[in-house]
């Protein structure tokens, strides 16, 4: 049976809209199965919906001589400036970023037959990578991000429908006292640990979770790496795991470049494929008074604990590990993410060290900060007076794996 995925209502409402619908994510974060499911769901429907691949290289080699042989393998719609008539047509494309002029090849099709086709289709890193993508198919597309499992996915993919339940509960009510709360925080453990990519939650054995994990290394990031035409492998993936080493700690590119032996472009490069690819996320500074406040190095998290683990072969218990305030931090990052858009969220740092994790922008000059630690026995409110004397309108609050009551559990956000 396929797991529902949290994006796949809103996927299958889009479906009425004329803009091409694009699923995009990291490799094996589950864009193929949610497409089968929807066109399973639409063929009983009664749609006129077809299911393209391109990964088949026969086809694939066809469109690319000619976009119009894309009807040899579904019913070709007609043309509403030719016949007048309105008849649609849904086809959905596997893999599109194998096509050669992706941009081209989806911009025709919409321009061509425009009410009368519908295209939903899948792509990954180097669909994305391309920038001629963003800017002809301006107003002709809507884009989907499918992200590995959140926590709350994570407990649907394990069967524990009762708990997610339990969480929401949790979540929406401040006063809310669970008496499942253990068991929550056992499988978050082992989200923290081994994350949310759906093939590595499905499986039950702890050294075939490692495996898969492994796997995502070696064999889905290495075709990012053919796909992105990164020349110097061993280096892109030495700057992997110095990234996975300093999660939400700031990116020095030129410290970066010294240690790796790359020029500073090339560091740049790496960077922005590897967040292109989904794989890792780039932070930008908070600040309002740009001479005393601004850094201009980003702070670093993974999209996915588990492969951040996998690439410093950790995965012992999280109350043993030393990097267990890291993982909860970057754990803070993947929820945020959930409940606001990437460009609300920055951190605060002065060059005296003053620093806050989260600063999230809600409305103008006001919003929500939130400091990260493991035990809030740590968290002293009086090291954060600068902060909130110059910003009262964002109210500073901890957020604590192990809370004595002073701060928001790490399951409440």
């Amino acid at each position: 049976m396929i797991k529902d995925r949290d994006l796949y209502p809103k996927v299958r409402q889009h479906v009425e809209k004329k803009e091409y619908s694009i699923i995009t994510g990291a490799r094996q974060v589950g864009k193929t199965t949610l497409v089968q499911k929807l066109f399973s769901e639409l063929k009983q429907s009664g749609a006129d919906v077809f299911y393209v691949s391109f990964e088949n290289v026969k086809i694939l080699h066809e469109i690319n001589l000619d976009i119009e042989n894309l009807f040899r393998y579904a019913k070709r719609p007609e043309n509403p400036l030719l016949t007048g008539k309105r008849r649609r047509v849904i086809v959905i494309i596997d893999e599109i970023q194998y096509v050669n002029d992706r941009s081209n090849f989806l911009k025709y099709l919409f321009d061509t037959y425009q009410e009368n086709l519908k295209i939903i289709a899948t792509g990954s890193s180097a669909f994305y990578l391309d920038r001629k993508f963003r800017d002809s198919l301006a107003g002709r597309k809507r884009i989907f991000h499918l992200k590995p499992l959140s926590f709350a996915e994570f407990l649907s993919f394990r069967e524990a429908i009762e708990l997610r339940q339990e969480l929401r509960r949790i979540r929406e009510n401040e006063q809310y006292i669970s008496s499942f709360y253990n068991e929550l925080l056992h499988y978050f453990n082992e989200y923290l640990i081994y994350g949310g990519y759906p093939k590595v939650v499905l499986e039950n054995d702890v050294q075939e979770k490692e495996n898969h994990l492994q796997e995502l290394i070696s064999s889905f990031l290495k075709k990012d790496i053919y796909e992105s035409k990164i020349e110097q492998e061993h280096k892109f993936y030495n700057l992997c795991s110095l990234l996975a080493a300093q999660i939400g700690q700031m990116v020095n590119k030129n410290e970066l470049s010294h240690t790796l032996g790359l020029n500073q472009r090339t560091v740049e490069k790496y960077l922005y494929i590897l967040q292109k690819c989904f794989y890792v996320d780039l932070v930008p500074p908070f600040y309002r008074n740009v001479r005393k406040e601004i850094t201009k190095m980003p702070k670093v998290y993974f999209q996915d604990t588990g492969l951040r683990n996998r690439l410093l072969n950790r995965f012992y218990q999280i109350t043993d590990r030393e990097d267990k305030g890291q993982l909860l931090e970057n754990y803070a990052w993947i929820r945020l993410n959930e409940l606001y858009p990437k460009d609300q969220i920055r951190f605060w740092r002065t060059p005296s060290q003053n620093e806050v994790d989260f600063v999230v922008t809600e409305t103008f000059d006001a919003g929500q900060a939130y400091e990260v630690k493991f035990s809030d026995n740590r968290f002293r409110p009086k090291s954060y007076k600068k902060f909130q004397s110059n910003y009262p309108g964002y109210p500073l609050q901890c957020i604590s794996y192990d809370t004595a009551g002073r701060s928001i559990p790490i399951l409440k956000i």
